[in-house]
């Protein structure tokens, strides 16, 4: 990983559907989101968000997040479950001008993995932060981290994305 061609991209990472995590306990699940918003936001790296259908079921973003990012505008998504399918959502990864992508998201084998695989075959060299990604239960993550990781997706935690990036304490 590189500073100079990462960005990091959250995606659906909403209220309502944090009901649906149940992989990892939600508090130390909200925690390494939060990680990895921060290594964005610290180290300065350009970050793109989305959510599907906010107004809807799925709730609002989480609201340490948009207090993290005022000035990032989210991407809302009305229909597209893999938000690569989204043209704007595209258009912001592509202004990023960066082509490591780290992505995070609820839920994993969906909302993750769709984009991955897509951006993967854009060209793009995709990371997923695992312990920032949530879903149904372990077989639905390891099935997913299984299908990702055959396809060419890197499986990293916030940690070792940070200490990679930065290469040193």
């Amino acid at each position: 990983l590189s500073m100079n061609d990462t960005a990091i991209l959250l995606i659906d990472h909403q209220v309502g559907l944090q009901a649906l995590v149940k992989d990892f306990d939600i508090v130390g699940f909200q925690n390494n989101v939060l990680a990895l918003a921060d290594i964005a936001k610290g180290l300065n790296i350009p970050v793109v968000i989305t959510a599907s259908v906010p107004e809807g079921p799925n709730g609002p973003l989480m609201p340490e997040i948009l207090e993290m990012f005022p000035d990032v505008a989210v991407v809302s998504r009305h229909g597209e479950v893999n938000a690569w399918d989204n043209p704007e959502f595209r258009a912001a990864v592509k202004k990023t001008g960066r082509k490591q992508l780290i992505m995070a998201g609820i839920v994993t084998d969906v909302c993750i993995a769709f984009p991955a695989l897509s951006a993967i075959e854009e060209g793009y060299k995709v990371f997923a932060a695992v312990d920032a990604s949530g879903t149904f239960n372990e077989v639905v993550r390891y099935a997913s981290w299984d299908r990702m990781s055959q396809n060419g997706v890197q499986l990293m935690t916030w940690f070792s994305i940070l200490l990679e990036l930065t290469r040193d304490w």
